[in-house]
């Protein structure tokens, strides 16, 4: 884990930059609303929230008043009550978003697609649920049926997030490809979810090849060597959903507020991209080589 203050450094560099420019296109655009001086900054705020996500606390009100504002208390000296500090937190959504997109990974030519649940809340409990109300739908994944929202993600062959994209549960995987796979090239991997003669040729005019698994009741399909090899390999980006779910919690069900789900989706987004040791495939640039000319 990357410690508090070097992080705060990395973030307040971003702010410096992006901060101004935000602003002065809300003031442009007529969107710009008054809103009460904080006093903590912008780069504070974030620090704190991602920093959150990076440890092994729970409860962000433990994390806040039993290690922040006891350990590092010289370096916010104006820090802010927890309850305060929750009504300002959504104000962090636009800047997280951004700082996420300088982040994440590139394309290598090689990369994984999948998607995963995020279940909002107990089936039992949909009627008397109040939070995401008309927003989240019902989903169904491999365990069931889900109230939920998805997390689409594509992962390069680094264990690095190239793309991501919230939709609700009932949206098809196949439906937000096209918009993800914007700016890549050769191939992209997926499971069996994916399968679709449509797509596949609307992403080969655009220079990518989709390739999947297929269904059990399915012929085998034709494919080179290696790329039957790279499917058996598509653990890695469940592995980055497994860690995403268990590590970082981004699955829970004490959501309060739409703003706060995303704010805190995005944080774990930006966790997993400080991440140090990611999970990753290890290709020599011959055998990348070999599989994006095959």
């Amino acid at each position: 884990m990357k410690k508090l203050v070097d992080l705060y450094c990395d973030v307040d560099d971003f702010c410096k930059i992006f901060i101004p420019q935000w602003q002065k296109q809300r003031l442009e655009d007529g969107t710009r609303k008054r809103q009460r001086e904080c006093r903590m900054t912008m780069s504070e705020i974030m620090t704190i929230v991602i920093s959150f996500h990076m440890s092994h606390y729970r409860d962000f009100k433990n994390y806040y008043l039993g290690y922040v504002s006891l350990f590092y208390k010289k370096d916010f000296p104006t820090p802010l009550s927890d309850t305060r500090f929750l009504e300002v937190m959504p104000r962090a959504i636009s800047p997280m978003c951004a700082y996420f997109t300088l982040l994440k990974g590139k394309p290598t030519g090689v990369e994984f697609i999948d998607s995963t649940t995020l279940e909002v809340c107990h089936n039992i409990r949909i009627p008397r649920h109040k939070t995401f109300d008309g927003i989240a739908q019902r989903g169904k994944g491999t365990m069931g049926w889900f109230y939920e929202f998805k997390l689409h993600i594509i992962v390069n062959y680094k264990g690095e997030i190239v793309a991501a994209k919230v939709t609700t549960g009932n949206v098809h995987n196949t439906q937000p490809i096209a918009e993800l796979a914007r700016g890549l090239s050769d191939k992209l991997y997926g499971d069996k979810g994916y399968l679709s003669k449509a797509l596949e040729e609307k992403l080969f005019d655009k220079g990518v090849k989709l390739i999947t698994t297929v269904r059990k009741n399915m012929k085998a399909k034709a494919m080179p060597l290696c790329d039957r090899e790279m499917l058996s390999k598509r653990f890695i980006i469940e592995t980055i959903n497994e860690q995403l779910k268990n590590i970082s919690f981004i699955e829970h069900s004490r959501h309060s507020s739409t703003n706060g789900f995303m704010l805190n989706l995005m944080a774990e987004l930006v966790a997993y991209c400080l991440k140090e040791n990611k999970s990753s495939l290890k290709l020599s640039d011959l055998e990348l080589n070999a599989m994006v000319f095959a």
